[in-house]
């Protein structure tokens, strides 16, 4: 469903709307009043439509790491990137922290019809390093910094690092940049007011990552106890993108001239799992994101849940870690009066049936319902 911009804002501007249900994580009954895009503190609200007698109301999902504008080739077409907007949108994610797109996705944000999404402008890496065409690449290391400032200008409060990719010289995953030059750049984002995450698959380059003050890890299947128990005292966050590792077999299979990769790429998909359940267990503050984008199609975050619930998780955490969680890490507020109503109601409590996560039965987005269920 593709809608103008404008469309959502001229639709609902009059129409005010009520909801009855279990509230989480209160865990309380409760009613909600909404007018505009936003919930009301008292009500009712004379003429307000009932959508919802029953259910359980939680705060919009959050994919805390997709790529909105990013395909099989490269850059996708701004049409496209509506589309795979509108496919989160449609799951019930309706915050998105986009982990480095080769697209500017700014004319999404103006769009109040899609997920808000925080922008992390594009990857840094360095030349024959990472995906071709996908990030800037810089020839000479000591330019990190000046790019890294340059980034956080160009998004909305973070930077992505492409932390450690194959080096085919050596025929595995090595670091991607010295450990005195992420020093500075990460200290170059935090004086811009930025925080920085880093995509890293092996161990080897997340010591110097870590130890430099980033802010959070992408995948980190390569993470050992000292260095998650080093997370957990820094507060450094870990975004697994578990549904992302299941490829891992994949890329192992295609990489048949790097045997050493290869097996390395086998033992990280083995481990991943665990590697979760430790970090949860001693404190890292884990979130739920996709990867979407590329080769992972959009709309998956209750995937992600439940793969984070299989990997030690509780599903109450599970569920948190993609929404309510998630949004206090992000700076962005749940439901509360005077705040957007983005919101997902289901039939029954997800905490007990994961699987319902598939099936809500309404989206709700700055106070309009939206997506298969609702229309502007």
């Amino acid at each position: 469903m593709s809608i103008a911009p404008g469309a959502a804002r001229d639709r609902g501007s009059g129409t005010a709307y009520h909801l009855r249900g279990v509230l989480l994580p209160e865990e309380r009954h409760t009613e909600l009043w909404i007018t505009g895009d936003g919930l009301v503190g008292d009500g009712p609200i004379p003429g307000a439509e009932t959508l919802a007698d029953r259910g359980w109301i939680v705060p919009g999902l959050v994919d805390a790491h997709c790529h909105v504008g990013l395909g099989t080739q490269g850059a996708t077409t701004m049409a496209e990137a509506v589309e795979q907007a509108e496919t989160d949108r449609d799951a019930g994610t309706l915050l998105v922290r986009d982990c480095g797109s080769p697209l500017d996705t700014r004319p999404l944000q103006a769009r109040d019809d899609l997920p808000l999404i925080i922008r992390t402008a594009r990857h840094l890496a360095r030349p024959k390093r990472y995906i071709p065409g996908l990030a800037v690449e810089l020839d000479d290391p000591a330019l990190l910094p000046e790019e890294v400032a340059t980034q956080a200008a160009a998004g909305d409060g973070w930077v992505k690092l492409v932390g450690d990719w194959i080096d085919r010289a050596v025929g595995d995953l090595a670091p991607v940049w010295p450990d005195d030059v992420l020093v500075e750049a990460i200290d170059a984002a935090h004086a811009a007011g930025a925080r920085v995450t880093a995509h890293v698959f092996g161990t080897d380059a997340l010591p110097g990552l870590i130890r430099a003050g980033i802010d959070c890890i992408e995948h980190g299947t390569g993470l050992t106890d000292e260095l998650i128990g080093e997370m957990a005292e820094r507060g450094t966050a870990l975004v697994p993108t578990l549904i992302n590792v299941e490829n891992f077999p994949g890329f192992a299979d295609a990489a048949s001239k790097y045997p050493v990769y290869a097996a390395h790429m086998r033992e990280l998909y083995r481990t991943a799992d665990d590697v979760v359940r430790r970090a949860v267990e001693a404190g890292v503050a884990v979130y739920a994101g996709t990867d979407a984008g590329g080769g992972i199609a959009h709309g998956r975050i209750a995937d992600e849940i439940a793969a984070l619930s299989r990997a030690g998780m509780s599903p109450a955490d599970a569920l948190g870690a993609a929404s309510w969680a998630a949004r206090d890490w992000l700076g962005r507020p749940g439901l509360s009066p005077g705040e957007r109503a983005d919101l997902v109601v289901f039939p029954t409590d997800p905490r007990v049936d994961l699987g319902v996560l598939a099936t809500p039965t309404h989206v709700l987005l700055r106070g309009r319902p939206v997506g298969r269920l609702g229309a502007f």
